[in-house]
Formats: structure tokens, sequence, C-alpha cells
């Protein structure tokens, strides 16, 4: 456990001792973390879509909730 928490510790002194990413790399990694979002967004929804009436009680959700989830876009928490 030691071991693991000194090379955490290490991890973390490597990280906060390199320079932080030029701004367009910052931009760059958010619109990714975004997209990413919204791809996940919209597989699960389509996915929502799908699920019989069995698994939407087994997940405590019923199929008018799902089938509004399952129409909202993808942008939209």
């Amino acid at each position: 456990m030691a071991q693991h928490t000194q090379m955490a510790q290490s991890n973390m002194s490597f990280l906060n001792s390199r320079p932080a990413l030029p701004v367009l790399a910052q931009w760059a990694v958010l619109f990714a973390v975004l997209v990413t979002k919204w791809s996940l967004r919209h597989r699960t929804r389509c996915q929502l879509k799908h699920l019989s009436d069995a698994q939407l009680k087994d997940i405590g959700v019923s199929r008018a909730d799902a089938h509004y989830q399952a129409t909202l876009p993808f942008w939209r928490p």
C-alpha cells in the first residue's frame, strides 16, 4: 500500500512539474471531451428506446420516461 501511495505521489509531482498545455491543446481536449459526452448520450438514448418493459422495470424507469429521454437531442443533458 505504501508503494502505491508513493508511486501516486511521484506521478502527481511529475504532472504538477510539467508546464500547462498550450491554449489550443486545452481547447482540443475540451472539444474531445464534449464530443465523447454527446456520443455516449446518443448511444445510450438509442439503446433506451429498445429496452423491453421488463428491462425498464428493472431499472425503475417507466415507458413514458424512457420515451421522453430517448427523444431528447444529444446535446441536452
